[in-house]
């Protein structure tokens, strides 16, 4: 087990999510940093689908009841053990008593924490994520929850850092597809043009943007648009012009038309996108 001794404005826990259930209305949930989640699994010799714990900017505090190897990634909150600074992205000790705490980060917003084994709380149709739209999986974690750990993997972790790259502070660039609704819009293309800024509204959910620099977004249908489906990194734009960008927790359908989709590999970006800071998209495909 793992003690809980301090939650700040967010703790879960995720895995890569519970795919397969689009038909009965159920989302794939899961970290909204994948490639973070998986990276601190690798560090701990874990498969990279283990549940961990994703830290909304930080503020957590665990505390090691026996031996356990943790790694923490993603947003760089300051870590340390005992109050002795310690490496982000590495692989970290601790023994029975010792407390590992993490600051808040000052650029992203979501770190994740993998421990040996994995967090080993029951599965929700077959998944250990916590989705915060439907409510399915664990709570989100409080101060004294105790967090069972599984099995140690037969792998062995092969480094005990991994280099990783400085989040952006500033502006941040994401590559998007135009469509499937572009068609809907006086010009489409101005979602390209100048940039975005993300709104103080933003969650698990959806990451809204607000125009900093450039033309707003206009549509030329008036009409109601009958509910779709919805993938992850959607471009969907309600009416008051105001993007929102679809992360982990989205709903599997939606009756406002998107614009462009993220292409996967920069929708961890978006996840990690603090509000207020500026959001460029470029067009691709």
């Amino acid at each position: 087990m793992i003690v809980v001794e301090q939650v700040g404005p967010l703790a879960t826990i995720q895995d890569l999510g519970r795919p397969g259930w689009f038909d009965s209305g159920v989302g794939l949930a899961g970290a909204v940093d994948r490639g973070s989640l998986r990276l601190a699994n690798r560090l701990v010799g874990n498969p990279e689908g283990h549940a961990a714990v994703e830290v909304l900017i930080g503020g957590l505090a665990l505390h090691a009841e026996e031996h356990v190897m943790l790694a923490v990634t993603g947003a760089p909150a300051p870590a340390t053990v005992d109050g002795r600074p310690v490496g982000h992205a590495s692989v970290l000790e601790l023994e029975p008593g010792q407390i590992l705490r993490l600051d808040y980060a000052t650029v992203g917003l979501r770190s994740y924490v993998a421990v040996r084994g994995g967090i080993d709380v029951p599965e929700t149709l077959g998944s250990r994520s916590r989705d915060t739209m439907s409510g399915l999986g664990p709570e989100p974690l409080e101060k004294g929850d105790r967090l069972p750990i599984g099995l140690s993997p037969r792998t062995i972790p092969v480094v005990d850092f991994a280099p990783v790259a400085e989040l952006p502070a500033h502006v941040v660039t994401v590559r998007a597809v135009l469509g499937p609704r572009d068609d809907w819009f006086t010009d489409a293309m101005a979602l390209f043009e100048g940039e975005w800024e993300v709104s103080t509204d933003t969650d698990r959910v959806g990451a809204r943007l607000a125009r900093r620099t450039g033309p707003p977004l206009t549509r030329k249908v008036s009409r109601e648009l009958p509910t779709e489906g919805m993938a992850l990194g959607s471009i969907q734009v309600p009416p008051s012009g105001q993007p929102v960008v679809f992360l982990a927790d989205h709903p599997v359908t939606g009756g406002y038309p998107v614009i462009a989709v993220v292409v996967d590999a920069d929708v961890d970006a978006i996840a990690q996108t603090r509000p207020g800071q500026p959001v460029r998209f470029v067009r691709v495909g």
